[in-house]
């Protein structure tokens, strides 16, 4: 353990936060802001989250998805909107597990392309809230949004009835703004990405979206959404519309049967789309601007899409027809008929190419230390991403004298199972694992974008230290298992072996005889004190204050030389698309301007 337990951790804190001379533990100019009333603004809107009492009171009437509509069309209404209204948006409404923001982004760069104005509205925000709501791919300005905000918020706030709930919840506020900030501004078409998962989700009070599209299903959210992958993919098709067209990506055959019965109750026509080499010449494969192969599936379902929408509108140039690649008639024989294949348009290839996505599969190169970055957080999105991140370590340039150190940054949330997540991650190698909360700092005094009213830091960090527990567990099943095992070589000082690995070539640090192996985690209380753990100074975007005792465990010091001597450090950053979004806050500071 990192620490003697919670209490333990507790103490380091204080001495951190002493340490820091009471100051934030990242020290940075503050950014200029237009006026301050972005700020009260997203104060405000973080008065709107929800406490746990009420999220289950959420999870109890979830009962009647009718409930949940009536409730978000009364909020509708009294913000100065009817439902009809939304009608003018010609919505593209996206839901699954994983992929679906990944997909919208897609979708919305290539329809961008036909010189279109488009609204794009995604959840959750990695840095700042107005990512959420964006206007041509871009998040719109503090000006804007603290314009719209406040039209929203006040309308609201005169028109309380004494006998219901008189403010809507942070998530659906933010959709209600967003239907105002598209009407307002005129935007051709706007994506749309369902928050969680799609009959009881306050998106779905969008009634006559031109298409709709269901991207890779799994399992997660189980507590809302259900504990089988038939239940989620009954909720995931509750956004299916009649006569509205709807896609979707391969699916496992008993999810699939349930998303062609929803289609069936709705009733709507439901497709399943080709795989993206279908979409491919024989000598020409696509070039997608998010890397790792899962990508292809998002891609593809975004190509059916654009492209609906755009025959839908009366557009011209949306891609010639053309016949189907051997094989691609074996998945006809499925329940769900499969949507025919074309020629992408120029536009639609630039598009797919010239996407992106921030946190999803993201690779940074910081001098000696590279960043590879990807919010998954449910069982395939983790293999997913450990199947990229294996592939693009392997194409970096190797270090010339061989000293290479992979360190996995991690935390999850909610109701996941975490120890299946991490046990997917041990074939990556780490030499380290750390572990910290979704808290950029220890103090959370001038970072409001990123507040969470929603958990604890004591929650947090009892979760950290759990999954610290499991990682360690399945390091020691590890020892004395690896192949990659060999005659050690002692390094005089640092009190570890290096030892070599087959899969990596360079030479790896493992603890010597007297530290179990599973002593290689640590435990932070905040990212900031994580990343300067990490970095060790070799981060030159990094400019972190030298801040004495961040750690209290013995590993901290050994870690601390090989780092700050190592040729390369590899940090993948997953498990969370908060901790991604607090990452890249301290990474670059652009993000917060």
């Amino acid at each position: 353990m990192g620490f003697r337990g919670l209490r333990g951790l507790h103490s380091a804190l204080r001495l951190v936060a002493e340490a820091a001379g009471g100051q934030r533990c990242f020290s940075t100019r503050p950014a200029r802001v237009p006026r301050m009333e972005y700020q009260d603004a997203i104060r405000t809107l973080n008065t709107l989250q929800t406490n746990a009492n009420y999220l289950e009171q959420v999870k109890r009437e979830r009962g009647d998805p009718q409930v949940q509509l009536e409730a978000m069309k009364g909020f509708l209404e009294r913000s100065g909107l009817k439902v009809e209204d939304l009608d003018q948006l010609n919505i593209i409404h996206v839901t699954g597990t994983k992929g679906k923001g990944s997909t919208c982004a897609f979708t919305e760069r290539i329809l961008r392309n036909y010189g279109l104005k488009t609204g794009f509205y995604s959840s959750p925000h990695l840095v700042q809230v107005r990512e959420r709501i964006r206007i041509n791919g871009q998040p719109i300005s503090k000006e804007l949004f603290s314009k719209y905000f406040w039209q929203v918020y006040n309308r609201l706030e005169e028109t309380k009835d004494p006998g219901h709930a008189s403010m809507p919840a942070y998530f659906r506020f933010l959709t209600i703004m967003a239907f105002h900030v598209f009407l307002q501004e005129k935007v051709d078409l706007a994506v749309v990405e369902v928050g969680i998962g799609g009959a009881y989700d306050c998106t779905n009070i969008i009634r006559k979206p031109i298409v709709c599209g269901v991207s890779s299903l799994g399992i997660d959210h189980t507590s809302i959404l259900g504990d089988t992958i038939e239940k989620i993919a009954w909720q995931k098709g509750g956004i299916f519309k009649p006569g509205v067209p709807a896609f979707t990506v391969p699916q496992p055959e008993r999810p699939l049967e349930v998303l062609r019965e929803r289609a069936r109750e709705s009733p709507c026509p439901l497709y399943l789309c080709p795989d993206l080499e279908a979409f491919e010449e024989d000598d020409k494969a696509l070039q997608l601007g998010l890397a790792g192969e899962h990508q292809r599936s998002n891609a593809t379902l975004a190509l059916q899409l654009s492209r609906a929408w755009l025959q839908q509108q009366g557009y011209q140039g949306t891609g010639e027809l053309k016949d189907l690649q051997p094989g691609a008639e074996l998945l006809g024989k499925r329940p769900v008929p499969l949507a025919p294949a074309f020629r992408p348009s120029g536009s639609m290839v630039q598009g797919l190419q010239d996407t992106e996505w921030l946190g999803r599969t993201q690779v940074l190169q910081h001098g000696a230390v590279t960043w590879f970055i990807d919010g998954a957080h449910t069982t395939s999105s983790v293999q997913a991403c450990v199947r990229w991140f294996r592939q693009a370590a392997l194409n970096e340039e190797k270090p010339v004298d061989g000293s290479e150190l992979r360190v996995l940054l991690f935390n999850a949330t909610g109701d996941r199972d975490m120890g299946a997540l991490l046990k997917l991650l041990v074939p990556c190698r780490f030499d380290y694992a750390v572990f910290c909360p979704n808290f950029t700092e220890v103090s959370a005094v001038g970072n409001a974008d990123q507040q969470n009213f929603n958990v604890t830091l004591e929650n947090m960090l009892t979760r950290c230290l759990e999954n610290q527990k499991k990682w360690n567990r399945l390091m020691e099943e590890k020892v004395g298992q690896d192949l990659w095992l060999s005659p050690p070589m002692q390094v005089e000082g640092v009190g570890g072996l290096l030892k070599p690995d087959p899969l990596r070539g360079p030479l790896l640090f493992v603890p010597s005889s007297e530290r179990p192996l599973n002593s290689n985690s640590l435990v932070f209380p905040c990212i900031s004190h994580a990343l300067q753990w990490i970095t060790q100074g070799r981060d030159p975007h990094f400019q972190a204050p030298a801040t004495k005792g961040l750690h209290l465990h013995p590993v901290a010091g050994t870690g601390a030389v090989l780092l700050k001597e190592a040729a390369a450090i590899r940090v993948l950053v997953t498990g969370s698309l908060h901790l991604v979004g607090g990452v890249l806050k301290l990474l670059d500071q652009s993000l917060s301007q």
